[in-house]
């Protein structure tokens, strides 16, 4: 399978290197800081339009307001079949500036380079069932993928994109506590690392409840339930609800504005 990458920055390079890995891919890449293609040991395009030309499959990872510069040249190549990562760019945008009918829009987290990116995937109407694979395979091989409505794309992002950084932020909240009480920074955020994992694999693996689990650990006049409940007054659940709603609600208002800009074209 060949695949170019358009924009080789921070997710990109991330998802070339995850596929360099993989023997059923062929790569090149484009950026316009060639230091970055470089840098990925994959071939080398001189322009977008040389990227596109030497894949089945083109990745488009630049950032929203560059696309615009590239919309001439790319549907010029509607044959092709393309892979979107720009936030807030939905599938009827691309479409119609696409021409195109194999697109996929993927929305991954910032975890691909350690190639545990979790992915939304939508795909246009016309897609094939094998670009719908491909497509799939593709997101596969940096982390995990989820076929969503686009409409759910909004809520994901609060949920995903968007809510790895509450968990950093949980993680040093976390951490902080335990420097007060005395325990160094740096160790304790390993600590506090070590216990996200441990919680997942358990939740993961036992198939329970989050609910349920958090009642086995509260044992009755216990140190848990007495941390629970400092929780539940500060609003700890509240905050985070309000955080993913946030997210969802910007993201819906970044959709909006690139299909008004379609709709004023």
């Amino acid at each position: 399978m060949t695949v170019s990458i358009i924009g080789c920055g921070n997710m990109g390079g991330a998802i070339a290197g995850a596929l360099r890995e993989k023997e059923e891919f062929t790569l090149t890449g484009y950026d316009i800081d060639l230091t970055k293609v470089e840098r990925l040991s994959i071939a080398c395009a001189s322009s977008a339009e040389d990227a596109i030309k030497a894949s089945e499959i083109i990745v488009l990872a630049v950032k929203p307001q560059i696309i615009p510069q590239l919309y001439d040249i790319i549907s010029e190549y509607n044959e092709k079949s393309y892979i979107s990562i720009l936030a807030g760019v939905p599938l009827e945008v691309l479409e119609y500036r696409l021409d195109a009918d194999n697109i996929a829009r993927f929305m991954p987290n910032l975890a691909a380079g350690a190639r545990k990116a979790v992915t939304a995937i939508a795909y246009s109407q016309s897609a094939s069932e094998a670009f719908r694979k491909a497509a799939f395979d593709i997101a596969s091989a940096f982390g995990s993928a989820f076929i969503l409505p686009e409409k759910m794309f909004p809520a994901f992002i609060g949920l995903s994109g968007s809510g790895i950084a509450y968990v950093f932020q949980f993680v040093h909240a976390l951490a902080m506590g335990a420097v007060e009480e005395g325990i160094p920074y740096t160790r304790a955020v390993e600590i506090a690392g070590d216990t996200l994992e441990s919680a997942f694999t358990l939740l993961r693996d036992s198939r329970k409840n989050p609910v349920e689990l958090a009642s086995m650990v509260c044992s009755a006049g216990g140190t848990t339930i007495r941390g629970m409940n400092i929780l539940s007054e500060q609003g700890f659940d509240n905050a985070v609800i309000k955080a993913v709603r946030g997210a969802t609600e910007r993201s819906i208002e970044l959709e909006k504005s690139a299909l008004e800009s379609k709709e004023n074209d």
